[in-house]
């Protein structure tokens, strides 16, 4: 297969508060049309502003970005990359501007998700021609840059040798017979049902969830392990995926388990969600009943993370064969780059508060 021309890199990612008088206005931009209530936003106002109002994610993306830039040297692609987000500055309707006014014309998008469904892929597809239209509008001579989102990569070897090894790494700090648990962001059970296309059932976000929590069990030679949730924020009376993460703790205790391991398979860096909800709320959990507690690394900052970003590109710009681990049928989207599937991971409708 031949590789098609680029001239750009775009990395799209969730965005973060960098400093107190941001987090309102961002929380108000990731939960707009959610449903969500205000005593809801009180409560995680609170958890930004306990780190200073600051989100690690901005920070985090720049030095993965910095690493990727140089492993894109390091291979000889020559490719400039360039940072957008969907709800905090530098939004990607900005970035986007900055691209065409420097001559871009063609971009390939890497998402900070490795999974599929609504929030973790489509919805990047929507960021993308909410941006190009930003921009079209604003520019009468020229068109926005054409932007070619990179695939999911929940099953690549390097994600999950990453994974893996951070996970050899935490269970070695426990006592034997540590239990291992796997952590994503929850979502709405009636969102996971609409991942992916009709075709499949839905379930393709938990489903690749659960594929990536063997593959890495797997590879570290564990059995019997867990998968479970974290991080809901939607009203109450809407079903969400469950267990969460500190009943689940509660659970293991209640069966003798004295010492876990928590790897948030579901997260490539430490966003907000990972250092209060796993670092703080479910470390805090396992010490008052006294369980032996260990986090997992997130993987952006392991050099292979880089490494996997340039071999996602050299796909698109060298026709480099797509790698992964698994035959699961929900592994991703059929084609690199194409749009969604019609119907696929259509955003559910939520009822009025």
């Amino acid at each position: 297969m031949e590789g098609v021309s680029f001239d750009a890199l775009l990395w799209l990612s969730f965005g973060g508060p960098e400093g107190p008088a941001d987090v309102r206005p961002f929380l108000e931009n990731v939960t707009r049309g959610r449903g969500v209530p205000p005593e809801r936003l009180d409560e995680v106002e609170q958890h930004y502003q306990h780190f200073g109002g600051v989100s690690p994610i901005n920070r985090l993306n720049r030095e993965a970005i910095a690493a990727v830039e140089a492993e894109l040297a390091g291979q000889g692609v020559k490719l400039p990359v360039y940072f957008g987000n969907r709800n905090w500055h530098p939004m990607a309707e900005d970035t986007l501007g900055k691209m065409l006014a420097d001559g871009v014309q063609r971009a390939l998008v890497f998402p900070t998700s490795a999974y599929g469904g609504y929030s973790a892929c489509r919805q990047y597809d929507e960021d993308i021609e909410r941006a190009r239209a930003a921009v079209g509008a604003a520019s009468d001579e020229q068109q926005a840059p054409e932007l070619v989102k990179l695939r999911q990569f929940f099953d690549h070897p390097l994600f999950i040798d990453s994974f893996a090894d951070a996970t050899r790494q935490a269970l070695a700090s426990l006592p034997d017979g540590a239990r291992l648990v796997f952590t994503a962001h929850s979502v709405p059970v009636s969102a996971d049902k609409a991942a992916g296309p009709p075709s499949e059932g839905g379930g393709r976000y938990s489903k690749q969830v659960a594929e990536a929590s063997r593959l890495v069990a797997e590879a570290v030679g564990v059995a019997e392990y867990d998968v479970v949730w974290q991080s809901r924020s939607g009203p109450p009376q809407i079903p969400w995926l469950d267990p969460d993460i500190v009943d689940h703790i509660e659970a293991l205790h209640e069966q003798g388990v004295t010492a876990v391991a928590v790897c948030p398979i579901g997260f490539v860096s430490d966003h907000l969600e990972v250092i209060w909800d796993l670092d703080n709320e479910a470390a805090e959990k396992a010490g008052e009943l006294g369980m032996a507690f260990a986090r997992v690394a997130t993987p952006n900052s392991d050099p292979r993370f880089a490494q996997l970003v340039v071999e996602l590109v050299r796909e698109h710009t060298e026709g480099v064969t797509p790698r992964k681990l698994s035959d699961f049928t929900a592994a991703g989207c059929t084609v690199n780059g194409a749009p969604c599937a019609p119907l696929c991971c259509e955003p559910v409708k939520r009822p009025a508060r």
